[in-house]
């Protein structure tokens, strides 16, 4: 009976946010403006998912770049520890430090593309703001991937980033009214 309760509570709760809440009825992937947003964040999460991955697959080509003392115990994937697997590895740091890049700047993308898209931009600027922090951010993968000057990836970071201030300001007058 109690469940019966909780279940019809829910349904007027959802009935009231139809017809109240308006604005909730947008975040659907029916709409236009969330859809890009869900491709773009469902992007850059796939993309942090992928470096943990190649973080893996290098260590197990390099049979090192361990940080574990744990993981240098004999098992049936390192067959011969040795010590040295605790040392630094040039190829696995890297994939790390792109790998902390993105955990840097995810949280904010994700935050901030949710709240513009509130804001009901235009759907093409939208798509141009949102997938252009995407290119930007995989761009920045290959220039520090195949290992680009600084400039290069700073310049990259530098777009992302800007569209991350922009979203967010924009955000922030039309929460203000103004």
């Amino acid at each position: 009976m109690a469940s019966f309760a909780w279940w019809r509570g829910a349904v007027a709760h959802l009935t009231w946010k139809r017809h109240k809440g308006a604005k909730l009825d947008r975040m659907s992937l029916h709409d236009p403006l969330f859809a890009t947003y869900v491709v773009a964040a469902t992007l850059m999460i796939l993309k942090a998912v992928a470096m943990s991955w190649l973080t893996v697959i290098r260590m197990v080509q390099a049979k090192g770049g361990y940080r574990s003392p744990e993981d240098i115990k004999k098992t049936p994937m390192n067959p011969a520890p040795d010590p040295a697997q605790l040392l630094p590895n040039e190829r696995v740091e890297r994939i790390r430090r792109i790998q902390m890049n993105d955990l840097e700047s995810l949280p904010y993308f994700l935050v901030a593309g949710l709240l513009y898209i509130l804001t009901q931009p235009s759907l093409r600027l939208a798509q141009w703001l949102l997938y252009g922090y995407v290119a930007s951010r995989l761009l920045h993968f290959l220039a520090y991937l195949t290992g680009q000057i600084h400039e290069v990836r700073a310049t990259l970071w530098t777009v992302g980033s800007l569209i991350l201030v922009f979203m967010t300001g924009r955000t922030l007058l039309v929460a203000l009214g103004a």
